[in-house]
């Protein structure tokens, strides 16, 4: 039986003796059988599995301990809340509502690394951070406004003032633009219905929100950056 080369084609001799060696181009003529490829395939493998333990890796460690972050959060957010319903009283409360409201995300991560001494914190952890307590304060500060809203309304029945002040800021305001480029009577009539007085105020809610976690975000990354930290947690 004759035997080829399986790179030039051309004729082996009978028996190759000595030299495994096309005689035309020096091509060698070894072939590895299927069979020799797979155990040594196997041999490779069950060795690669004996150097290994079997354990899968270890979890990367977490670079925000989120829960003591939330903690951290809600308490800021809340004592905002509480001393924004004070401040509707008491008007010196006021500007102490506003400051604790705006470094909200410093006080944050003030007590985050009190109670997490040897946390991680850069920018980028500090604007998270600060994203969470944004959240947070626009939450607790919309039911607090809303659950003294609900108890002066109905239980205080003192918000007769506060109705009258804001439909006379707003005929004024519809008067004034009236002046300039008037409207129908249909859409002036409805400026003025308790309707949109109401969208006004969620408007009016809604640009404030977004302003303060503007600023929170902002804020956390500023504290962040000012308290960085090189270790991580154990």
């Amino acid at each position: 039986m004759h035997e080829y080369c399986h790179r030039c084609g051309g004729e082996l001799a009978a028996s190759v003796g000595d030299s495994p060696f096309c005689p035309h181009c020096g091509s060698p003529q070894i072939y590895l059988q299927d069979y020799e490829l797979q155990s040594n395939g196997e041999e490779q493998s069950n060795g690669a599995e004996g150097d290994t333990t079997g354990a899968m890796p270890p979890p990367r460690p977490q670079q925000v301990e989120w829960k003591t972050a939330i903690r951290c959060a809600l308490l800021v957010a809340v004592v905002a809340a509480v001393l924004s319903v004070l401040s509707a009283r008491v008007q010196l409360v006021s500007p102490l509502t506003w400051l604790w409201t705006i470094s909200g995300s410093m006080i944050t991560l003030a007590l985050y690394q009190k109670r997490k001494p040897l946390a991680w914190m850069d920018a980028g952890i500090g604007a998270r951070i600060g994203v969470v307590v944004g959240l947070a304060l626009v939450s607790c500060l919309a039911v607090a406004m809303a659950g003294a809203g609900l108890v002066a309304r109905f239980g205080l029945h003192n918000m007769a003032g506060f109705d009258a002040e804001l439909t006379q800021t707003l005929h004024a305001q519809v008067e004034k633009a009236a002046a300039t480029t008037p409207e129908p009577p249909d859409v002036v009539r409805f400026l003025y219905s308790p309707e949109a007085r109401a969208g006004i105020m969620l408007a009016g809610f809604a640009m404030v929100s977004g302003v303060l976690l503007v600023l929170s975000t902002v804020g956390g990354a500023l504290g962040g950056f000012m308290r960085m930290r090189r270790k991580v947690s154990a």
